[in-house]
């Protein structure tokens, strides 16, 4: 079961790429769902992704492997 803030989040980018036409960035993205910490939303997207659900950034890359973080 999803918790309420990772159906913002996906609701959020879904909506912003209806809009928009591209993905948004982490900072788009808190700033859609009302969180000031990018951090936060970080955790909630490799949260989901643990659970198979992939939502789409925009922005700079880490280098890191975008399944596992490392």
């Amino acid at each position: 079961m999803l918790t309420d803030r990772q159906m913002r989040i996906i609701r959020s980018a879904r909506d912003w790429v209806a809009e928009y036409g591209e993905a948004p960035s982490v900072r788009e993205l808190a700033s859609a769902v009302g969180v000031s910490s990018t951090s936060s939303i970080v955790y909630q997207l490799r949260r989901l992704r643990e659970r198979g659900i992939e939502v789409e950034t925009r922005g700079r890359r880490s280098g890191r492997c975008p399944h596992c973080g490392r």
